[in-house]
């Protein structure tokens, strides 16, 4: 059986992650990746052929779906309907408020392809499960927690700020507001009741340290409903404390049935959040494909993927082993 053939588009560290979750796929094969900076500069892990990404349009009929895996802040909303209008797409767009928005604008391109958007673990995994734990318990109420951790999306956000050189952010749950969540009591929780979100900054030379404060804590979508702490630290420092990126979160819903109460809830632990957003990416691929082999055309997200279109295996092999 032939494989399904993948482009990536970005190779900061989502599109790393990507890769290395499409090498481990054993129905896909990589056939190129496109990037933004001089081919010849970027090393990968895999033989694939890396490519200006003015090279993609060339590559039509070559590559069935494309994983795009820049930033949600700026690079997604150009990239999805321009590549959406040429190939199947996925992509991991994160910001949620903006999702309706961006939703109608890659399906106006996506006339003859599908395109999976917001299919990492939050947007993604969290998404469904708080769409099946509402409808299960609907006398209920949903809890969100994330981290501890780094946010790809949102240090992102603050490497656009002009005068950042690097950066990472990480979102701290408040212990208090898990415990009243698991508690049962279905407490009213505000945004800023449930999390902090803390920013470590190496800034260029010169650069107005106390503007770069400000816009980041003012930023929408981003950081402005939360408790944010900016700490401007050394590029050397940087390098030592903050390379890693891990992360993982909660959903915890609390719901009655008649006079007796529940709480379910959902955790995760990742040691490396882009190589598990981009293994994500890489199974909703699978599903973008069949999707696309369908007629099923348009832009999508996981609430309307069949789960059975994720798994390499066949239907009658998953309904042996896992149900």
């Amino acid at each position: 059986m032939s494989r399904i053939r993948i482009g990536i588009v970005g190779y900061g560290n989502i599109g790393k992650g990507a890769e290395r979750a499409v090498l481990a796929a054993p129905d896909m094969e990589l056939r190129a990746i496109f990037t933004r900076r001089d081919p010849v500069s970027v090393n990968t892990v895999s033989s694939a052929p890396i490519l200006a990404i003015d090279a993609a349009e060339g590559m039509k009929g070559e590559i069935d779906v494309m994983l795009l895996c820049g930033g949600s802040a700026k690079d997604l909303p150009e990239q999805g309907p321009r590549f959406a209008a040429m190939f199947n797409i996925v992509d991991s767009f994160d910001t949620h408020a903006k999702i309706p928005e961006y939703l109608a604008v890659v399906d106006a391109a996506a006339i003859n392809t599908t395109a999976i958007i917001s299919s990492g673990w939050d947007p993604g995994l969290f998404s469904l499960l708080r769409l099946v734990y509402s409808s299960i318990l609907p006398d209920g109420e949903s809890y969100t927690f994330w981290g501890p951790g780094v946010s790809q999306g949102h240090s992102n956000a603050i490497l656009r700020i002009e005068g950042v050189r690097n950066a990472i952010q990480y979102t701290i749950p408040r212990d208090t507001a898990i415990a009243a969540a698991r508690s049962g009591a279905r407490p009213k929780l505000e945004t800023r009741d449930k999390h902090v979100r803390e920013c470590f900054v190496v800034t260029h030379p010169g650069a107005d340290r106390a503007q770069i404060e400000q816009k980041i804590k003012g930023m929408p979508n981003y950081f402005k409903d939360y408790d944010t702490v900016v700490n401007f630290i050394g590029h050397d420092e940087f390098i030592e404390n903050h390379s890693a990126m891990p992360h993982g979160g909660f959903v915890i819903h609390s719901g009655r049935t008649g006079e007796n109460g529940h709480v379910a809830e959902l955790s995760l632990k990742l040691d490396s959040n882009p190589e598990f957003t981009g293994s994500i990416m890489t199974a909703y691929a699978r599903a973008a494909f069949r999707m696309s082999g369908d007629g099923l055309y348009g832009a999508k997200t996981v609430f309307d993927v069949p789960p059975i279109y994720l798994s390499p295996d066949d239907r009658l092999t998953l309904i042996k082993e896992l149900l």
